[in-house]
């Protein structure tokens, strides 16, 4: 499948799932949501490598990176989404993951040695401004909450979506390192998304948070849309695309994500921005596109990662 049709149907996806996560926030904790989630996301895409002959079994090189980026992709980042949309509405949060654009490049740097532009640093600031403009009314309001003696829950709400987004973005780079060691992207992904899981119930466990089943069709609806769609889709499509264009290209997936999951916020959830939150938006994405017209420099890989995944394809 051409890249650029993979690309589109992520943002497709993912711009409509920040929504749909809502859905299932109320009666059961948002950790038990996630397992859920990801656990039946994780047996589909067992049953699907099964279906097409693949051994299950992962050498214990691909295992060991496939644990860390697992939990990261499919257990810190969610557990801080899920929660940081208690305190904030869901385009804000999808506005938030657009800044991985330049969480990845940092991350990269880090883990490979690979080049930072004076480009990305320039764009990267003006993110950064275009976020507090987008926030501050919301900001300014919760610290006059803190200050009354207030909780500040938007702040909270804040510091768990950018938590999310580090967390994803330490799962992207590792994606390079599992891919090292194993081609079949299906296959990791189902491991991926198991040792993820276990994470989450791990966490809920320790939160006596309740096993409970959902009562609800609006649950149910966003638990297969998002274990389906968000989940098994789109993960393989973005996936696949860290694969054949690297994660610093990849990850622009981000720019068109908040777009489409406003347009939904505004349309589901009764959002309505102000002309600061509207300019703001508006800096912030022009930022990440500037970005995205930057050369990328791939990250050091071995001829393994050069190897088109055909059993994904």
């Amino acid at each position: 499948m051409p890249s650029s049709i993979l690309f589109i149907a992520a943002c497709l996806i993912w711009g409509s799932t920040f929504f749909a996560i809502t859905l299932q926030l109320g009666d059961i904790a948002p950790a038990v949501s996630i397992v859920y989630r990801f656990a039946l996301a994780s047996s589909v895409l067992f049953g699907w490598c099964l279906l097409r002959g693949d051994k299950l079994r992962l050498s214990w090189k691909a295992q060991r990176w496939t644990i860390l980026q697992g939990c990261c992709s499919f257990g810190l980042s969610y557990i801080g989404t899920y929660n940081a949309e208690l305190y904030v509405v869901s385009a804000l949060v999808a506005v938030l993951f657009a800044l991985m654009v330049f969480w990845n490049p940092i991350l990269n740097r880090i883990a490979f040695g690979t080049p930072l532009t004076w480009r990305t640093w320039a764009a990267g600031c003006a993110a950064v401004g275009g976020v507090v403009l987008l926030f501050y009314h919301a900001i300014a309001a919760s610290l006059r909450d803190v200050i009354g003696g207030g909780q500040g829950h938007f702040i909270l709400g804040l510091a768990l979506a950018l938590g999310a987004t580090i967390a994803s973005s330490v799962g992207n780079t590792l994606v390079v390192k599992v891919r090292q060691s194993e081609s079949n992207v299906l296959l990791t992904m189902a491991w991926g998304m198991l040792w993820g899981t276990l994470l989450v119930a791990l966490w809920a466990l320790a939160r006596g948070d309740a096993f409970v089943m959902p009562s609800t069709l609006a649950y149910w609806g966003g638990l297969l849309y998002l274990s389906l769609f968000g989940s098994v889709i789109a993960f393989a499509c973005y996936f696949t695309l860290i694969d054949r264009i690297g994660t610093q290209k990849a990850v622009y997936i981000g720019v068109v994500t908040p777009v489409i999951s406003v347009l939904l916020s505004i349309r589901l959830e009764n959002y309505r921005p102000g002309w600061m939150e509207i300019v703001g938006m508006v800096v912030c994405l022009a930022s990440v596109a500037w970005a995205l017209r930057a050369p990328s420099v791939p990250a050091r890989l071995t001829p393994v990662d050069l190897k088109p995944l055909q059993k994904a394809s």
